[in-house]
């Protein structure tokens, strides 16, 4: 589902009303969510999940060219984990 389909399904919603509510609601949560883990706040919503940075540390590659060892660099990732609930009702579908 891309973000213009998403939208349509939320203006579909009696609550919210119209196409341009319902972007501005899903912009306003998006922008709430990357602000918290940029500060480095976890967003936890019960039952559905929880957003957080993982910290990955520096690794060992392989340069798919010339086969040579390189060193990746290590740094924050944004971190999705999946409620209790979210994953009754995914598994019960």
């Amino acid at each position: 589902m891309t973000k213009a389909e998403f939208l349509e399904k939320v203006a579909g919603d009696e609550r919210i009303g119209s196409k341009k509510a319902a972007a501005d609601a899903v912009d306003s949560v998006l922008d709430a969510i990357t602000s918290s883990l940029t500060s480095g706040e976890d967003v936890n919503f019960t039952g559905f999940g929880k957003f957080h940075v993982a910290v990955r540390s520096e690794r060992q590659g392989v340069n798919p060219r010339t086969g040579e060892r390189i060193t990746i660099a290590g740094g924050k990732v944004p971190r999705f984990s999946a409620g209790s609930a979210l994953k009754k009702t995914v598994k019960a579908s």
